[in-house]
């Protein structure tokens, strides 16, 4: 179940990645729901997102350790 919500999680993100204020929302649920080897995941398909978009680069502070 964990793995679906974060598959979610990317649809999601992927969804709101034209709103830097939307995409910093969904960052922060998926911070609170997410387990913390399923963040890392996160964070390195954030990482892509952030190359194509780079004013999503202000969301990554909610997945700081």
């Amino acid at each position: 179940m964990p793995r679906a919500m974060l598959e979610y999680t990317k649809v999601v993100l992927n969804k709101v990645s034209f709103d830097a204020t939307l995409f910093c929302r969904e960052v922060q649920k998926a911070a609170q729901r997410l387990l913390p080897y399923e963040l890392e995941e996160l964070r390195i398909f954030i990482n892509k997102l952030v190359q194509q978009n780079p004013e999503l680069n202000q969301c990554l502070i909610y997945l700081n350790p």
